[in-house]
């Protein structure tokens, strides 16, 4: 009555039918990601209000599109999204868990037994598997065979198995070229470059960069072999000054002169690069990149191309910064002193037309910290489901050569943490020993699902696993 009187159009419900509702909307949502899980798993088609589809079987990807209404789906939601957040993947699994959770509390909840006592259950069951996890973690050699078996286990689940198969050595690639010994990996220097073209198997990993466009100028040579890079943010046109300024003139000559002498400062600084060049270049065939974040304007263009240099203008940010990791050199903000020092190399340096799109490659690159993930794809559907992809593939190589443990997959582990909560529940004493047991049967939804997904029978899988599992062992099964 006391929230009636605070806010006269309160829903008030009774206990029972709040913890029903409750209950109910963590077994909707389950059953709505269900058929997700494993490579079996069906694929999902999401159509927005506005007529937008979207095809995924990514579990974070669908409860990010998905409108949740009821508070409790919305909140399991969110601690799924926050699984992905900090692991990558697992949100699938981790509404099935939950779901299985509170299913396997009702029924021993509408026998009568207190909530408080399940909980205390599930707690002491949470601690044992932490502290039985480390005990059971597989120490394995961290090399990339078993990088590549990691992420297929995480795109298996994603897209289709040949697929994956292909995909995972591309991400297990790109993850050991930007490794760095003593220093923490940053996927970030991982860009994944969507090209709307042929199918997704002929994706592929460029040891270097793909930048989405190219040069400005016809004359601009296509192709440039043996090539020194210079990275600069330095503005190739005329700029308007940084504080208010004003020029007068009283007569069209000394309009003309103040023209001038604009195009002669722009023109010092393209001579300069040009410098560089014959001076590193010579005769002995090798070629000139100017990659440049600010603009170049139409005269200089003209003047680089006249000298057999390529040059890219108005270049993003993060490529500036991962081209110097990729091909060397150092990123200049003057053309003052320049000294050959400060330029990178790259084997080739080549451009693509695609429609009215271009791409320019930057590959043969020696000890590249940066790389590109080429991805192609016949339609915007499926470029966007194999990002979703890629990026879980990338996590997934980059938790294990951190941690440097393993677990076995498959709903091996889930019989396995079973089993070991079996044991367990016969040192706790009291009500708890439910919670405990009522937590190692919610766990066995995972392997469950995947025989269902699978087309086998769910209770015959589930107690040929448990025989296998008493006979054999979680270790030797991994």
């Amino acid at each position: 009555m006391s929230v009636q009187l605070i806010n006269p159009g309160a829903e008030v419900t009774r206990r029972g039918l709040a913890l029903h509702t409750t209950i109910s909307a963590a077994k909707g949502l389950q059953d709505v990601l269900r058929s997700n899980l494993g490579p079996k798993g069906t694929i999902k088609m999401l159509v927005s209000g506005a007529g937008d589809i979207k095809i995924t079987k990514d579990g974070n990807v669908l409860l990010n599109e998905m409108q949740i209404q009821n508070p409790t789906a919305s909140m399991i939601a969110r601690t799924a999204t926050a699984q992905d957040d900090v692991c990558g993947d697992g949100t699938t699994s981790t509404v099935l868990i939950i779901g299985e959770l509170l299913k396997q509390a009702e029924r021993y909840l509408v026998e009568g037994l207190h909530p408080r006592s399940v909980t205390d259950g599930f707690d002491l069951a949470r601690e044992e598997l932490s502290r039985w996890i480390d005990e059971t973690a597989l120490e394995r050699k961290i090399d990339r065979e078993l990088l590549v078996e990691i992420a297929r286990c995480s795109l298996a689940t994603k897209v289709v198995s040949d697929f994956a198969t292909v995909l995972s050595e591309i991400v297990t690639d790109a993850v050991l070229t930007i490794q760095r010994e003593g220093q923490p990996l940053d996927l970030h220097m991982v860009e994944i470059m969507a090209m709307e073209h042929r199918t997704s198997k002929e994706s592929r990993l460029v040891k270097g960069l793909v930048l989405d466009h190219g040069g400005r100028h016809p004359d601009m040579p296509k192709k440039v072999t043996d090539a020194f890079i210079l990275t600069c943010n330095v503005g190739l046109e005329y700029e308007k000054s940084e504080v208010q300024a004003g020029f007068f003139y009283s007569n069209a000559e000394q309009r003309e002169k103040l023209l001038e002498a604009e195009r002669q400062a722009v023109d010092d600084k393209v001579n300069k690069i040009i410098a560089l060049k014959k001076q590193v270049c010579d005769d002995s065939g090798k070629g000139f990149v100017v990659m440049n974040q600010k603009g170049i304007d139409p005269n200089s263009l003209d003047l680089l191309a006249r000298e057999g240099i390529l040059a890219l203008r108005r270049a993003k940010r993060r490529n500036m910064e991962r081209l110097t990791l990729a091909c060397g050199g150092v990123a200049v903000n003057s053309v003052d002193n320049l000294t050959p020092d400060v330029l990178g190399f790259a084997g080739v340096v080549y451009e693509q037309v695609l429609g009215d799109d271009k791409f320019t490659f930057v590959e043969e690159v020696e000890n590249p910290y940066s790389c590109t993930i080429m991805l192609k794809g016949p339609n915007r559907h499926t470029i966007v489901q194999v990002r979703d992809a890629i990026r879980d593939g990338l996590r997934a190589v980059k938790n294990t050569i951190e941690d440097g443990r393993v677990l076995p997959g498959a709903g091996a582990f889930e019989v396995g943490a079973w089993k070991h909560l079996q044991e367990y529940s016969k040192s706790v004493s009291g009500k708890a020993k439910i919670g405990v047991l009522a937590y190692g049967d919610a766990l066995l939804v995972i392997p469950k699902t995947l025989a269902q997904n699978c087309g086998f029978d769910q209770q015959d899988a589930i107690i040929k696993l448990q025989e296998e599992h008493i006979k054999v062992g979680l270790a030797n099964r991994g």
